[in-house]
């Protein structure tokens, strides 16, 4: 089966020719191709061009006309907390009645909330709920997703929410990536002994995880309902901050899992910077994520590694917060940057990937061209799968977005409506 897109007003590739994340000068690359279009054969990009190229040189089984529009890369949002029960809308009016985050979740509500009603929903409840959340991120155009645990806090209810996951991958267009978020924070049965919860999660609950890969892998089971699951990494995540976990817990959990084989990512300088950089790129993480309070030191430290920094600036937002990280300082001083909605039922009850990109640029500085790169071949590379989506390129799948302007920046300049057009999946229309 062979598709040819034809006729973009603007063709953006977000093609990285080392086969590398985009930092620097680079990110204001978006491979752009005036009056472009791509060739799909089996669900991957064959041939990318101008419309006079593509159309002289190849036929096709059918024809897709972008009529002017804008042809992208689908969006990649890799930080989520998209499976869960219940919402919070009594803590939303909470906050603006004044209670900050770390309060609520002191007076065990927060995180803590949702736990309870995660535990109380059934694994088939729990998948009802969180279908029409992946339902509506796809209408957004995000067709690859992270999506994290962290809402069971114990090793029962965690994989309830990792087997949510696999059920919901093996049936739904989107590509997910599952992370392992055990220490997210600290339950309530486990709160007058704060490190029998950690150690609960690493005897307990990593062993636990790593026989659902396992299980998973030997029975070869598909994690996504086109391409083998073995593929897709499996990540460890861990809360750093005050109240939650510190450093040191960190860094115990993270050993424990690069034993099973785990890769690495955090929550760090959220609220408070505790020197989760340093210490996760020590480590090699593959990304830290919020950098908050990222002071400019850390900074430094994030620019020269391969540590990818995950910005979610619609947290801020939905917190009422005017400090934004420091994306442009980060990216000013060479760092890797991807963007993503940190989606979650009480700090980012969001799934439009072109929002976060419009804030972005109000709040933090960032051009369209460096939104549009964090938040598809950046945030590929941040849950591994830089080589495989992110970018329209020969053999990368097609994975493919028709939005409904003729210029790019459209996407970030109109906010609150969804310019996404056709929504185009391993090459097919979804």
């Amino acid at each position: 089966m062979t598709t040819i897109i034809h006729n973009a007003k603007q063709l953006i590739t977000c093609a990285s020719p080392d086969g590398k994340p985009k930092r620097g000068a680079a990110m204001r690359d978006l491979g752009l191709i005036e009056d472009g279009a791509l060739v799909i054969e089996d669900g991957s990009i064959a041939a990318v061009g101008t419309t006079a190229d593509i159309l002289a040189t190849y036929s096709a089984n059918e024809l897709i006309d972008a009529a002017g529009k804008v042809v992208c890369p689908g969006f990649v949002d890799c930080h989520t907390h998209a499976v869960y029960a219940g919402d919070r809308l009594d803590e939303f009016e909470q906050r603006i009645q004044g209670a900050t985050y770390m309060e609520l979740l002191a007076a065990g509500g927060g995180i803590v909330s949702t736990m309870q009603a995660t535990r109380a929903a059934s694994l088939s409840e729990l998948i009802d709920q969180s279908l029409p959340r992946l339902d509506t991120m796809l209408r957004h155009g995000t067709t690859t997703a992270e999506i994290k645990t962290g809402y069971g806090l114990n090793t029962f209810h965690e994989l309830k929410q990792l087997r949510a996951i696999e059920m919901l991958a093996a049936s739904h267009p989107l590509d997910i990536v599952p992370t392992f978020l055990g220490a997210h924070a600290i339950p309530p049965e486990h709160r007058a002994v704060h490190d029998a919860y950690l150690e609960h999660v690493i005897v307990d609950s990593l062993p636990a995880v790593a026989d659902w890969i396992r299980r998973i892998r030997d029975a070869g089971a598909r994690f996504t309902s086109r391409s083998a699951w073995g593929g897709v990494p499996v990540y460890v995540d861990v809360f750093v901050e005050d109240g939650v976990f510190s450093v040191d817990n960190a860094q115990l959990l993270w050993a424990a899992a690069r034993h099973y084989g785990l890769q690495i990512k955090a929550h760090v300088d959220e609220f408070t910077a505790l020197g989760g950089v340093s210490a996760a790129v020590e480590i090699g993480a593959v990304s830290v994520d919020h950098l908050d309070v990222t002071t400019d030191a850390e900074i430094a430290v994030l620019a020269a590694s391969d540590t990818i920094g995950v910005i979610l600036p619609a947290v801020n937002f939905n917190l009422g917060s005017p400090h934004y990280a420091n994306a442009r300082g980060m990216l000013d001083a060479g760092a890797i940057v991807a963007l993503a909605t940190d989606l979650n039922p009480g700090s980012a009850p969001c799934y439009s990937m072109p929002f976060v990109m419009a804030i972005a640029c109000r709040y933090q500085k960032l051009s369209p061209a460096e939104t549009l790169n964090a938040s598809t071949i950046n945030a590929a590379h941040a849950i591994g799968l830089g080589d495989r989506v992110g970018s329209l390129e020969v053999g990368k799948q097609a994975d493919v977005l028709i939005v409904d302007a003729p210029d790019y920046r459209a996407l970030m300049y109109e906010f609150g409506t969804n310019l996404v057009h056709t929504v185009i999946k391993r090459g097919e229309v979804v």
